[in-house]
C-alpha cells in the first residue's frame, strides 16, 4: 500500500483504525511524526515533507475531534507501540491542524514526556471561539459543531463550559512548565478559529516565558489552505528539537 509515494501499513489498535507511512529506504533517521486528526488533509503542508526527512508518520482514529481523555490516552498507547514496534525514538512531533491542533496542545500537557516538539497549524485554543459558533467566527456546520463538541465531552448545554477547565487554553501552563518547542502556523484573516482568540494565547505566554516559538502569520489568509509556504522551515525547525528532553518535570 503505498501513501503520496511512501509505503504505507494500515493497522488497527484497540479496535480503531489507523495507518503507518514509513520514510523511504535508506533516510530514516528514527524520529515519529503523529497526525493528530484529519487523516489525508492537507498531507504536503507538513508530513509529505517531514517523511522526506526521515521521519515515520502514523495516524489513529479518534472517538471525537475535541480531545477528549480516552482519546488522549488511546493515542499515547499507540505511539508507544509503534516506538517499540519499529525501534523509534521515545519523543515525537504530534502535527495538528484545526482541532487537531487542540489534541496536539491537549496530548502534550498530558503526556510531556512523549513529545520533542509540536507543530500547530490553525489550532483551535478556546472553545468559546470558533469553530464551535461563538466568537468572531462562522459556525462550523451550521452550529451542529456545538452540539458535537457537547456530546463528546459529556456537557449538558453551553453554559457548562462556564466551568470546564480542560480546553487546550487551560493547557497553555503546562505547556510552558514543560518547554516543549512549538512551530506554529496561522492565517491573520481566519474566521474559523480567529487567531486572536486561540493561537494567540499561546504565542503570548510562550514569548513572556522566553520559550523556543516559530511562528508563522499568513496575512490575508483564512482557516485554509494549512501550511507555510516553505515547509523546509518548519521541517528544520523541528529536526532541531527533535530527541531533546525539555520537560521539567
Amino acid at each position: 500500500m503505498q501513501w503520496h509515494g511512501f509505503a504505507c501499513e494500515a493497522v488497527t489498535f484497540e479496535g480503531f483504525s489507523g495507518f503507518v507511512v514509513f520514510p523511504a529506504a535508506g533516510t530514516a533517521n528514527g524520529l515519529l511524526a503523529v497526525k493528530t486528526e484529519y487523516w489525508g488533509a492537507f498531507p504536503h503542508a507538513l508530513e509529505v515533507p517531514l517523511l522526506q526527512a526521515g521521519f515515520h508518520l502514523c495516524f489513529l482514529q479518534n472517538r471525537c475531534r475535541w480531545g477528549a481523555d480516552d482519546d488522549l490516552d488511546r493515542k499515547a498507547r499507540f505511539v508507544r507501540c509503534i516506538q517499540d514496534r519499529y525501534g523509534l525514538h521515545r519523543r515525537c512531533v504530534p502535527v495538528g491542524m484545526s482541532c487537531g491542533g487542540l489534541m496536539a496542545v491537549k496530548f502534550a500537557a498530558r503526556y510531556p514526556e512523549l513529545v520533542s516538539s509540536l507543530y500547530l497549524d490553525a489550532p483551535v485554543m478556546n472553545y468559546y471561539s470558533c469553530p464551535c459558533g461563538f466568537g468572531d467566527g462562522d459556525p462550523l456546520d451550521g452550529g451542529r459543531g456545538i452540539r458535537e463538541m457537547l456530546d463528546a465531552l459529556g456537557l449538558t448545554g453551553t453554559d457548562a463550559l462556564d466551568d470546564y477547565y480542560d480546553m487546550p487554553m487551560h493547557c497553555i501552563p503546562a505547556l510552558v512548565r514543560s518547554g516543549i518547542p512549538v512551530a506554529m502556523v496561522a492565517g491573520d484573516s481566519d474566521r474559523v478559529v480567529p487567531y486572536h482568540e486561540n493561537g494567540a494565547l499561546l504565542q503570548e505566554a510562550f514569548e513572556r516565558a522566553g520559550l523556543p516559538l516559530l511562528l508563522r502569520i499568513k496575512p490575508g489568509c483564512g482557516h485554509h489552505p494549512h501550511g507555510w509556504t516553505d515547509p523546509q522551515e518548519i521541517v528544520h525547525f523541528l529536526l532541531h528539537y527533535a530527541g531533546c528532553d525539555f520537560t521539567k518535570g
